[in-house]
């Protein structure tokens, strides 16, 4: 299907006109255009607030549909470019699924987390649908376990506020755990905040050299 006019009021946000061109005819609200997008990813992308609102009205409207190119959802557009206040709107539909992940196993979560989303990320976290241990398909880690690599204290606090983490879960490669992780790489500020945990287990050690925690500590210093 080509760029249609339905479209292209969401690419311009005229939501004057939003409610005449529904009443033109019956639309596929649905209907993926010439740029492998929905009308409300259009809007999405383009931070149409009032559009996404009105076409989020429509009991019709799949909020999980995905585009053609890398199978995102609205939701993963929005945490990824920060768009908080549309990312709040979908969030309030009951069918939106928060967990749905793109191609490469990203969830809106861990694309909130890359781009320095915090207020997103917590949005998502407040979630009980939205699974904190969700590994990526590409290198099948958490986001706790890339978090305890690059030191981000503020996702690690926020990830560990969740009672229904796995603080242990290890990779599947190298059993790397993400105390290990924030071991071996000198992050004592998560090393510290991951042990505060009662069900974190400090000698678990990894799999791929056999080492504990305290032992990449000691190496590094900490």
């Amino acid at each position: 299907m080509g760029f249609t006019g339905l479209h292209g009021v969401a690419f311009f946000g005229v939501v004057g006109l939003l409610a005449a061109v529904f009443d033109m005819k019956k639309w596929d609200v649905n209907a993926v255009g010439i740029m492998g997008q929905t009308a409300l990813r259009l809007a999405v992308e383009r931070e149409q607030e009032e559009v996404v609102k009105m076409l989020l009205e429509r009991e019709d409207v799949n909020p999980n549909k995905t585009d053609a190119e890398c199978n995102q959802t609205p939701l993963y557009l929005a945490a990824q470019c920060g768009r908080k206040g549309i990312v709040e709107i979908l969030l309030k539909q009951t069918d939106v699924n928060p967990d749905q992940a793109d191609e490469e196993g990203g969830t809106p979560l861990l694309c909130a987390a890359i781009n320095g989303h915090q207020g997103i990320l917590e949005m998502l976290l407040e979630r009980e649908d939205v699974n904190p241990d969700r590994a990526d398909t590409v290198w099948d880690r958490t986001l706790l376990s890339w978090e305890a690599q690059s030191g981000g204290e503020r996702v690690v606090k926020a990830l560990l506020e969740r009672e229904d983490l796995n603080p242990n879960q290890g990779d599947p490669k190298d059993g790397y755990t993400p105390l290990v992780w924030a071991a071996q790489s000198g992050h004592e500020g998560v090393v510290n905040m991951l042990l505060e945990r009662e069900d974190v287990d400090p000698d678990r050690a990894d799999t791929k050299y056999g080492r504990t925690p305290l032992s990449w500590a000691a190496q590094r210093g900490l």
